[in-house]
Order: structure tokens, then sequence, then C-alpha cells
């Protein structure tokens, strides 16, 4: 019988590197995943007393176009050193245990250097141990590969590999690891940029929440009486702490909001296993959050890395604009939600199926109706403003003389009428979404919404039945003052022709468009 001979083509490199992830900066994620791993591992072996010595350190020249990642952890033995990093998707990592398993995350950086470099010293060695990856040749020997001149992986790899051993005194006590990325690509020059590299640190890495977003401690504190701990490493860029970049105050398509109060959610398959756990952010649901907003989105997360981006979740929505109203985090406990290779979501098995059921269920039925019964809320708070708002402003051009005859009053007062009526109508609406909501599932989230709602905003929302109606046929049309009696400078005549003048424009534009017009020709006319 004839021996097969099976070849991994070299191609399996590219789609390695170059065609694994979507955005660079994902090399951040990978490499700062291993770094939290051999943390862990450190403090398992007894090199560390706890994660919180661990210390990961991002550099960023943006002169010299490199980029360090730098940890303290274990480090890598001397004899373990070249089979480990050599080696590709041979991992010892464990599933559901370790952040990373598969072996192939370190390759990332092949795609966006000249020369990646992996060096390291262990725990009493007195060497540093370099591998240099000619990432260059890399992509040479790839694209001579496309174009008819085979190679295998592993011919490609022996070539661009290069080990080094150095021997140094005085760092038997050191335990390190480095990843250097030498020459950045001009193509990949978003990689230097600090700003937007700590924008994606701050809400991809696995690090503590700012100490101004005063919520922090709730979510903790909940983690605690779960039972779960919220993995978080001490990571730098460029000297600087990373947070993740949580605050109260944020932009919606309808104006400025605050989230004033925090909810949990527990998920619990049938044998009484937590599965994941979820916060959000309670507001008065305004609009939808403005991009602008970093924090904007229902984040997926596992070992407290986050899983793809801030939309991953937005397909478990009954509606796509239903993920862009809030703020939050979700986290997956279960050692059966395993990221894919991306890590932009979860392998397909059974407790994905269930992951997805058992959230689909609730975005539906919670999240959903928050966000939909607020938005009526709103919609009915806004009509009653409206209504303060014009008995306002009729009463203040009463006393100022800015109507322009009795029938621009009649006309006033009819549009308050209109509006009063729609108050009326709005404020009976809230007091039917105020008793739905007492007697839904959701009792205590919706009646806390809808009350901020209505309450916040107490200062300039009068019920109708307390408001003082507009007094109708308060002067007949011989005694009501006319707004051309200011203009003591024009003739009677004049006057009469500008009163004139002032109906026209009033009854061909808008009412705000007219005001602006009259208001220019009084100057003129003063």
């Amino acid at each position: 019988m004839n021996e097969n001979k099976y070849v991994f083509g070299a191609n399996i490199l590219e789609n390695l590197t170059t065609g694994m992830y979507q955005d660079s900066k994902v090399i951040y994620r990978e490499y700062i995943q291993n770094a939290c791993d051999q943390i862990d591992k450190a403090v398992e072996l007894g090199i560390m007393k706890s994660a919180n010595e661990g210390k990961i350190e991002i550099w960023i020249s943006e002169n010299d176009r490199k980029i360090s990642i730098e940890d303290n952890a274990t480090g890598i033995p001397k004899e373990k050193f070249e089979k480990i990093l050599a080696n590709i998707a041979d991992s010892s990592k464990r599933i559901g245990k370790d952040k990373g398993f598969r072996g192939i995350g370190r390759l990332c950086g092949l795609a966006y250097c000249r020369e990646l470099i992996f060096s390291s010293t262990a725990p009493g060695e007195d060497c540093i141990c370099i591998m240099r990856c000619d990432a260059q040749k890399m992509r040479e020997l790839l694209i001579r590969n496309v174009r008819g001149e085979k190679f295998t992986a592993g011919e490609v790899l022996k070539e661009i590999y290069h080990f080094e051993y150095k021997t140094e005194k005085n760092i038997t006590e050191e335990h390190w690891f480095k990843v250097e990325l030498i020459d950045i690509n001009e193509e990949n020059t978003e990689l230097l940029d600090t700003r937007a590299v700590k924008k994606y640190l701050s809400f991809t890495a696995p690090v503590q929440y700012k100490n101004t977003f005063s919520y922090q401690s709730e979510i903790y504190k909940h983690a605690a009486e779960i039972g779960y701990k919220i993995d978080e490493y001490s990571i730098k860029l460029n000297g600087e702490d990373i947070f993740k970049n949580y605050g109260t105050h944020f932009k919606t398509s309808k104006g400025d909001d605050d989230i004033f109060g925090i909810e949990f959610k527990d998920f619990y398959d049938d044998d009484g296993n937590l599965i994941m756990w979820l916060w959000f952010g309670l507001s008065q649901f305004k609009g939808i959050i403005s991009k602008e907003s970093v924090m904007r989105g229902m984040r997926l997360r596992k070992g407290n890395i986050q899983i793809g981006n801030e939309d991953t979740l937005q397909k478990l929505f009954n509606e796509e604009k239903g993920q862009h109203y809030f703020i939050g985090e979700l986290f997956a406990i279960s050692p059966e939600l395993i990221p894919n290779s991306q890590r932009d979501y979860f392998n397909e098995n059974e407790t994905r199926s269930w992951f997805e059921g058992k959230i689909t269920k609730y975005f539906k039925e919670t999240l959903y109706k928050t966000y939909r019964k607020a938005s009526e809320t709103n919609s009915a708070v806004r009509k009653i403003e409206e209504y303060n708002k014009k008995v306002e402003e009729h009463q203040e051009k009463i006393e100022q003389n800015n109507y322009i005859d009795a029938n621009h009053i009649a006309h006033a007062e009819e549009n308050i009428h209109i509006a009063e009526q729609k108050a009326k109508e709005a404020q009976e609406k809230i007091d039917k979404l105020k008793k739905y909501a007492s007697n839904s599932q959701e009792s205590t989230v919706l009646t806390s919404v809808i009350e901020r709602i209505v309450n916040g905003r107490e200062k300039t929302v009068t019920s109708p039945e307390k408001n003082v109606s507009a007094k109708k046929g308060s002067k007949n049309k011989s005694q009501t003052p006319k707004r051309t009696d200011k203009l003591s400078r024009c003739s009677k005549q004049e006057r009469k022709l500008l009163g004139k003048v002032f109906n026209i424009i009033m009854n061909s534009t808008d009412e705000e468009t007219a005001e602006m017009i009259i208001r220019n020709i009084e100057e003129e006319f003063k």
C-alpha cells in the first residue's frame, strides 16, 4: 500500500494572517489575550500571588513605525521556546478555561509589518530567547506561490524563522515575554494611531471600569453575588492606564440623555449552572444613541474580552435599531460558548442555540418593550410640553403686544385649543403606560423609566388640566392692541399698510420664519 503524503499549502498562512481579520487592530486583542492567559498561569504556578501583579505594557512609536507588547507573566523556558513558538495550531491551552486556545493568534502580526520579533526569558534562566520572523519575505513567498511556484506552509515558515539565544547576567529573577512589530506597513498606519488604539482597547480589553463611572461598584457587587469574578488586568498604552470608557452621559438622536440606574439579568440552565449574565443602563431612552458615543450597544464579552464589536448582538434584537438604544455588557460564562477563530462570535453548538434563544426572548420581551414604551412616553410628554409652550408664548405675546390683530389672536387661540386636546390625549396615554408598566413582567424597569421621563421633566411639564387656558375673546376687535401700534415713527396709514403686509407674511410661511421677517421689518421702521 502506498503511503499518502498530505500537504498543507502555503495559502494556509495567508488565511491565518492577512485573510483572518477585517480590522488590523485585532492584533492588540490577540497579543493581550495571550498575555492574560500567561498571567493567569503565572498565578497558578506561584510566580505571582495574584493577577494584580501582572502587567501588560504596549508601546507605540509612530516615528519609528514600531509596536511592542510586553508582559511580566511566565516567560517561556529556553528548552520549550522554539517548539511553542514555531509550531502552529498546537497550543496546550484549555478550551473553556483559557482565553485563547488555538495557537494561531501569534501569527496575526505577520500581515502588518516588515519583521515580527518574539523574545522572552523565564524564571531561573540567564538566557534571552529571540525568534525573528521575516514578514516581508513571507508575503513575497506567498505571492510567488500564487503565481505557480508552489511552497508548503512548512517550507515558508522554515525560510522566515530565525532563532537567537543570548546569555545575560543578573536576569535569573526576571520573567517576561515581548512581541515587537518592526516597520509597520504604510497601509496599516492606523495601528500607530494611539488615540484610535486607546478607543479600541477601552472596550475590547479586559480592564477595569473608568473610576468616574458611578455604577461600577454595583456591577462588581452583582458579579460577586452570583459568584463570578470579572477578569481584569493592568494594561498600559505608552505608560497610560487603559480603562473601560463607560460614563453616564450620552447624546441621542433626540437630545442628551443620562443613565440614572442599572438593571441586571442572570441566565441559568435547567441544572442551575450560570450560563451568562448582563447589565444595561436605565435612561429616558429619548432616541437612538449617537455614533459619537463610543459606549453605545450591548457588548458581548467572554473572559471579559469583547467578542466582535458593538453590533455583534444586533441580530438578536427584533429590529435593527434596538441595539443602539442601549449601553451595557453581556458576559458569556459557559465553557461551551466557544469564540470562533476570528473571535467575532461563538462556534455553532447546542449551547449557542440555547444562548441565542434565551437572549432573543429577553431582548424581545424586556429590552424591546422598554425602549418602545419609553418612546411612547417621551412622545406624550413632548405633546404636553408643546401645549405648555404655546400657552406661555401666547400670554407673553399678549403682554408684549406682539399680535398683529384680533384675527391673529384668534388663530393662535385655535392652535392652542388643538394642542390642548393633544395634550389631554397624551396625559391619558401616560396614565395607560403607567398602568401597563405596573402590570407587566418588566414592571420594575418600565415603571422606573416612565417615572423618570415624567418626573425628570416636571419643571417644564404641567398636566393640561392644571394649565390656564388662553382667554378667548378677551378683547373686542376695536380694543385689541395691534403690533403695528409700536411703530410710532410711522403714520396711521403706513401702520395700516404694514399690518396687511404682516398678515400676508404670516399666511405665507411658517410661524418662526414669519416672526423673523416681521422683526426685521420692524427694525427698519422703529
